[in-house]
């Protein structure tokens, strides 16, 4: 037989093959839940459940295997988001103009003017600059910039309403801290010291009434079905002292258990220069350039002014209702301007990545597919109907209440959990005993927990901005969402008590 057949005892057997294939992917546990996710799908879109209407089966399906792929970032992210487009398409999941909503989203605007201002800051050296002048007050130490930066973020939430815009503000900043502070691309203080911004910008402003979306739509929600108020100061106390402050510190906890300082060995390798990974250009900006008090140079005098115009915008958009995304996209344009000097003449050619653009527009238009599917509020209203309310029970229908809204928000998003239950708050409040105060509270505890990143678009925009892996941000949330389940749940129930909520 001649040794090039295909018959070859030279040639792999295909059962072989197969083995090896099998066998290679059983090392990696997350390539087997891809694959497991993907299988699944496939299954729900081609043989769905006589629960599941056939128009809902296929935006499930591919909803699942494209969750999947993402959470478990068995490939690229962008790639996913183009199977999304090419599957979700040539199925007829949903229209096309479904399908890519997410181009057209104030998210994709969002985080195109992110990286228009991040490629500004650090083409003129203003990024630099600031990281400067608040390591010289701060320090260098790991542990004070985690902290620093976390309440930063919750003080932001006072004064700045919009999440999209604390977050667009913050993620180049803490990126230029990190650099700054030595640590580089990929390093776990670097990925530590953006997710402490992220999370102090985001998860504590819950407790703070106008700094989220949902939980705006929830007092929007509550006023014009209701006639029921929620004011302020009354919101901030419900929930600011275990939500807001209590939660604060423990993002700080985690972050710094999870991505700790470096060790005293590499410290010292460091030191001795044997360790070039964390050289960066932000750190060797700083320790080139002047210090904090030299003088701007007029490129970084434009930038400031066109930072602070959008700075202001952010923080009065409840007085002008301008989108904070177009705000973004104005300041990019700006960002962009030859004649401004702000970002190279290449700056997007060579400054800026379309990867993050893909996957944002991807997972806008997923879950843009299955809001119109109407599979989340299906199965939302399926459960409604099982759930184990006893009045009288105050720790048991708490419980109930707030874990229905968790599983909620992982069918809806995070903005889904008070436009889909709010409706339904009567019903609860007849069934649990509750008042109805208490009923729409129950959903803030179940917002500030979430499983994963595509439940809240800042979440989405902030791993684009801040260069955060999938895994990163999934396994840094479902840390917190445990330590919220059993920890910050039973506390926020016995603050609640002791206010007289139950």
């Amino acid at each position: 037989m001649p040794p090039d057949s295909p018959f070859s005892s030279q040639s792999p057997h295909p059962a072989r093959t197969a083995l090896t294939t099998l066998a290679a992917l059983a090392r990696s546990p997350r390539h087997v839940i891809a694959l497991a996710c993907a299988a699944t799908g496939a299954l729900l879109a081609l043989y769905p459940p006589a629960a599941l209407p056939p128009e809902a089966a296929r935006p499930v399906g591919l909803a699942v295997g494209a969750i999947g792929l993402w959470v478990t970032a068995a490939i690229p992210e962008y790639l996913t988001a183009l199977l999304f487009f090419l599957l979700a398409v040539l199925l007829r999941a949903a229209p096309a103009a479904t399908v890519f909503s997410g181009f057209h989203s104030a998210t994709f605007w969002l985080v195109f003017g992110g990286m228009c201002m991040g490629a500004a800051m650090q083409h003129t050296g203003l990024g630099a600059r600031i990281a400067r002048g608040l390591l010289a007050r701060t320090g260098t130490g790991y542990t004070s910039l985690v902290c620093g930066l976390v309440a930063v973020g919750v003080l932001l939430s006072f004064v700045m309403p919009s999440s999209m815009g604390r977050i667009a503000l913050l993620m180049p900043l803490a990126v230029s801290l990190a650099g700054a502070a030595g640590h580089g691309p990929g390093s776990a203080q670097r990925t530590g010291i953006v997710l402490a911004a992220l999370f102090g910008a985001l998860q504590p402003a819950f407790a703070i009434l106008p700094a989220n979306v949902p939980n705006m739509i929830l007092a929007g929600s509550a006023e014009s079905l209701f006639g029921h108020t929620l004011t302020y100061g009354r919101y901030l106390l419900l929930h600011f002292p275990v939500l807001g402050l209590l939660k604060a510190v423990t993002i700080a906890v985690v972050v710094l258990r999870w991505y700790p300082e470096r060790t005293a060995g590499q410290a010292d390798r460091l030191a001795e220069g044997m360790v070039h990974a964390d050289r960066t250009p932000d750190a060797d900006r700083a320790a080139t350039a002047g210090s904090p008090t030299t003088p701007a140079s007029p490129a970084e005098l434009r930038l400031m002014m066109v930072l602070a115009v959008a700075v202001g915008l952010w923080a009065t958009d409840a007085l002008h209702h301008v989108s904070p995304a177009w705000v973004s996209l104005g300041a990019a344009v700006l960002c962009l301007w030859p004649p401004l000097g702000l970002t190279g003449k290449q700056a997007i050619s060579r400054d800026m990545s379309l990867a993050p653009l893909l996957f944002v527009a991807g997972i806008m238009g997923l879950g843009a597919m299955v809001a119109t599917s109407g599979a989340g509020h299906l199965l939302v209203r399926a459960l409604l109907d099982g759930l184990p309310l006893v009045p009288g029970e105050s720790v048991r229908n708490f419980t109930v209440l707030t874990v229905y809204a968790m599983v909620t928000g992982l069918l809806t998003t995070l903005p889904g959990i008070p436009a889909v239950l709010t409706p339904l708050a009567t019903d609860l409040a007849a069934a649990s005993g509750f008042s109805l105060e208490t009923v729409l509270m129950t959903q803030i505890v179940a917002v500030s927990s979430m499983f994963l990143p595509y439940q809240s678009p800042p979440l989405v925009v902030a791993m684009q901005l801040g260069s955060i892996s999938s895994g990163h941000m999934t396994r840094t949330c479902l840390l917190l969402a445990a330590i919220n389940i059993v920890v910050l749940l039973p506390l926020d129930y016995l603050w609640w008590r002791w206010l007289g909520m139950f």
